[in-house]
């Protein structure tokens, strides 16, 4: 693994322990998750217990320990996007990529998650990709959302 962009990270938050949660937010912001191996160096680098580090990563669900897709396919769950269709969008999300919610296409393209709720009622069904909003989705719709994020699609 190539430290060179954790040491950035850690410099960057002057190497405080009192900093340790923002730089595991920006090591997964730059893997798309948080390695065990990026965890255990940032640990040795700082001279925290790695079972400290690995606290604060277990603690927090924002954090995802295993490898992550490139896209990550957000489903709201909350109760407005419930009753407005949300588990027949994310069934279609999943036939569409042939994966089910928590897993990760096999070429790391794709992961699906659900949340509780995002605070975007009025939009609901909403699903959330790479932080675009795709609010009022149908299971009409899933497909070509989801082909917007394929390799083959126009920039």
């Amino acid at each position: 693994m190539d430290t060179s962009k954790i040491d950035a990270i850690i410099e960057r938050n002057n190497s405080d322990e009192t900093a340790i949660l923002a730089i595991l937010q920006d090591i997964q912001g730059v893997f798309n998750y948080l390695p065990r191996e990026a965890m255990e160096y940032v640990a040795k680098k700082m001279e925290v217990p790695f079972s400290r580090i690995a606290a604060l990563a277990t603690f927090f669900s924002s954090f995802a320990l295993e490898e992550r897709g490139k896209h990550i396919v957000t489903v709201c769950m909350g109760t407005a996007c419930h009753v407005r269709g949300a588990p027949r969008v994310l069934e279609e999300i999943e036939r569409e990529l042939d994966i089910k919610n928590g897993e990760t296409t096999e070429d790391k393209n794709f992961t699906i998650e659900t949340v509780n709720c995002v605070g975007a009622c009025a939009l609901g069904p909403l699903v959330i990709v790479n932080g675009d909003y795709h609010g009022n989705i149908s299971t009409s719709g899933v497909a070509d959302m989801i082909n917007q994020y394929k390799p083959d699609a126009q920039a």
